[in-house]
């Protein structure tokens, strides 16, 4: 593995660690029924996860006004401070002991807010593993390279040598943007097919499958 350029992992959250594609949608849902808005398609959610969250709600929500897609979003938040972070994939921590036995650094660029991306860290007692990590309200929203950019810039690591683990388009786009090589995480959001059409280096089934994806490139 050690032969490998990559030096620097910047991983999504949501869908690519931690299995949290059922309660953003319930939130969704919540939110939308507590001031009598329409809920939106299951399918429809699943595809603004990995946005920004008010550029989440201005897609599912473009008839709805400024005031009404505020109060969404005052609702998804509170439903998401009301309960407890969703469970990690199967392997995710041993996965991150392996990597960094081997000395990578690693990163997180989520489409969450740094309050949400922190409870979170949190609840999961991952902290301790990201030294470095950037949120949709400190950069512009995926697909931008700008989180990419302020991590790469932080842990002085070049394009080429830095790798961006993610389940949707959003995250290949961002590092297509970036100049950053991608490996998709089939098994989150956005499945193989669909990620396919955006060109990753691989497409993972799950995430301990990084680590042989590694030592073989």
């Amino acid at each position: 593995m050690k032969n490998t350029r990559y030096t620097l992992l910047v991983f999504d959250w949501d869908g690519t660690l931690i299995d949290s594609e059922t309660k953003i949608i319930a939130m969704f849902h919540a939110a939308c029924d507590e001031i009598g808005v329409t809920r939106r398609q299951d399918a429809d959610i699943r595809n603004i996860i990995g946005l920004g969250l008010p550029i989440a709600i201005q897609t599912l929500f473009p008839e709805q006004n400024a005031r009404n897609r505020d109060r969404i979003l005052t609702g998804y938040r509170h439903h998401f401070d009301a309960t407890p972070a969703s469970a990690l994939f199967p392997g995710v921590p041993e996965t991150l002991i392996l990597l960094r036995e081997q000395g990578f650094r690693m990163g997180i660029a989520t489409g969450k807010s740094r309050r949400g991306l922190e409870k979170d860290l949190s609840d999961t007692g991952l902290r301790e593993w990201f030294p470095v990590t950037r949120c949709a309200d400190e950069a512009p929203s995926k697909p931008h390279p700008g989180m990419l950019y302020g991590i790469m810039e932080e842990i002085a690591c070049a394009p080429k040598n830095t790798l961006m683990i993610g389940d949707t388009e959003h995250d290949l786009k961002m590092a297509r943007n970036a100049g950053v090589d991608a490996v998709a995480a089939a098994y989150g959001v956005q499945g193989r097919e669909h990620l396919l059409q955006w060109e990753p280096r691989a497409c993972l089934d799950a995430i301990p499958e990084l680590i042989d994806w590694l030592m073989e490139s």
